[in-house]
């Protein structure tokens, strides 16, 4: 793919600093520094700047302004830039020439729904991990956060050229999971909580009942290719212990799939333990040396790899801590091929990554020491009328995230849990996500596409015409302010796609997106675009339409729809 234009700023950079070096102004040997070309706050300043005569000055021994003048002399200009200026200590200000621009606009519509998109990953294996919930109740709404944050980085990085495996990892082992049969079994013979013999740590929600009298039943539930079937027994813990995950799971990914989340590879903890990959994982560590006993109980040697203190991998019990099936869990991502595997979890997590990541490298594998990637996010407080929304009465304790998509709809729904950075607090205000204003600002956004395609229709309804090369071949007037300003927001979009599959926030998307909307509704406040004259209609149209197709490219990496009509 073209390479954007920041890019190809840099690229005249290196040149010039070449060309002073072949003329012997600059050493032979000296580096090219680790410089920046960045967008100036102040737009005024120019499209682009760069450092690089500061970061060269030292080692050239030469003071950065006069530095900057023999860069400028060296630099390619004409073309693409048509002008460079020297600003404060030696910062460098390039600004393009209306060609520029306008090439970039035919590039924009030439790459289309590929424009933004690079190949930085080059085809290597990525795994995604999120949501990852315990099948013991409906998702509620902080999954839904993990899930729209992790879908989310998925596609970023589907964008970035990576090949993205999308995991879901069921904790279908242990105390919850028993604690889940056991509730399931005392609905089926009929208690309710509060109850003489309820019991003390059973899930109290309305859906437990649901899932007692569907076991009763009979019911048959399929997920993932696997069949289990109910029966009228309640005294069969077992079964009942099956059923009641199946029923769960297949309850949790058909509201993952009313958000727009999937995933390739659903992953048993239970796995881990019945294919002695834990018992495995284990031996080898204690094979590397890098544990010991101590008080009847097996320890990892954790502070070796950066841990605050040494961990318990096996109490004096014989029961394994939780994170041991952690470490074998990420082993498994190693060996399946995922060069880089990236969970996404709640912050209330954070305690376990250090001695995850210890474990890992105590087994000494080649693993990389930052091996797996962590994204946290923070809780979400649900608001409506001012006030905390906290029940639901169906999980019995908490807001659901299909309450959530019922009452605000998923489009809504996933702009609101994405778009601030994961580690941020988050308030999702539910007459807000509803409302049908211009504050509301996925509305916004999709107000400006769909806006967009209606001209299109008017176009029709006038009996006008429309030749997009005709009006991509116009002149650009960069006199024009809210024109240059949108035409720079378009050409920011290849960097904001990179700069969040490099940073894993695709939140970087949302706010973005509301920029260009709001740009275009500068631009489209002050300029007609069905007028007469057919070279100011193409050339006014030719620009919207390459706002559209961002617009598009944009929600689609949020998961988003973009509609033709509102």
């Amino acid at each position: 793919m073209k390479t954007p234009l920041r890019g190809q700023i840099r690229q005249i950079v290196e040149q010039a600093i070449a060309t002073l070096r072949d003329a012997g102004t600059l050493p032979a040997d000296l580096a090219t520094p680790d410089f920046v070309v960045e967008r100036p706050k102040d737009r005024a300043h120019g499209d682009f700047s760069t450092n690089v005569a500061m970061l060269l000055a030292k080692p050239a021994r030469s003071n950065p302004r006069a530095l900057a003048q023999l860069l400028v002399d060296a630099l390619a200009t004409g073309g693409d830039i048509a002008a460079v200026d020297i600003a404060g200590p030696g910062f460098l200000n390039f600004r393009l020439s209306p060609e520029a621009w306008r090439r970039q606009l035919v590039e924009l519509h030439a790459q289309g729904a590929g424009y933004g998109r690079n190949d930085a990953g080059a085809g290597r294996t990525a795994g995604v991990e999120y949501v990852s919930a315990n099948p013991t109740g409906p998702l509620h709404v902080g999954h839904g956060r993990a899930g729209v944050i992790g879908d989310c980085i998925a596609r970023v990085l589907d964008a970035n050229g990576w090949a993205v495996r999308r995991e879901f990892y069921y904790n279908d082992a242990g105390v919850q999971i028993n604690n889940l049969a056991l509730s399931t079994q005392a609905r089926a013979k009929g208690l309710q909580p509060g109850d003489a013999n309820w019991p003390a740590d059973a899930y109290n929600g309305d859906y437990i009942a649901d899932v007692a009298a569907s076991y009763l039943r009979g019911d048959r539930i399929e997920v993932e290719d696997h069949v289990v079937a109910g029966k009228d027994d309640a005294d069969d813990l077992d079964a009942l212990r099956q059923f009641a995950v199946a029923y769960l799971r297949r309850e949790q990914n058909a509201d993952l799939a009313a958000f727009g989340v999937s995933f390739d590879v659903y992953f048993l903890e239970s796995s881990l333990y019945t294919e002695g990959k834990v018992e495995e994982t284990v031996r080898e560590l204690v094979a590397n040396g890098h544990t010991y006993e101590d008080g009847g109980a097996l320890w990892l040697r954790t502070t070796a790899f950066g841990d605050d203190k040494d961990r318990v991998m096996r109490k004096s019990d014989g029961t394994y801590t939780y994170f041991v099936p952690d470490v074998a869990y990420h082993l498994s991502k190693w060996q399946r091929g995922y060069e880089r595997a990236i969970t996404e979890l709640g912050a209330d997590h954070h305690g376990s990554l250090a001695r995850v990541k210890a474990g890992l490298q105590a087994l000494d594998k080649g693993i990389p020491a930052g091996y797996p990637e962590y994204v946290l996010h923070q809780m979400v407080t649900v608001m409506r009328g001012g006030e905390e929304v906290k029940l639901s009465k169906r999980a019995g304790s908490y807001l659901t995230l299909r309450d959530l998509i019922d009452e605000a709809g998923a489009d809504a729904v996933r702009w609101f849990l994405v778009a601030r950075k994961p580690d941020s607090q988050l308030v999702f205000d539910i007459d807000l996500a509803r409302s049908q204003s211009l504050d509301n600002p996925v509305y916004y956004v999709q107000l400006s596409h769909a806006r967009i395609c209606g001209l299109l229709r008017q176009l029709d309804e006038r009996g006008l015409s429309f030749d997009l090369q005709h009006g991509l071949a116009q002149p650009l007037d960069l006199d024009d302010g809210p024109l240059r300003d949108l035409l720079i927001d378009l050409s920011r979009w290849p960097e904001i796609v990179a700069a969040a599959g490099e940073q894993l926030e695709p939140h970087l998307i949302a706010v973005y997106l509301l920029e260009l909307a709001q740009g275009f509704q500068t631009y489209y406040n002050d300029h007609q675009f069905l007028v007469d004259e057919a070279t100011v209609r193409d050339a006014r149209l030719a620009l919207a339409l390459a706002v559209r197709q961002v617009l598009a490219n944009g929600l689609e990496l949020l998961g988003v729809s973009a509609p033709e009509r509102m």
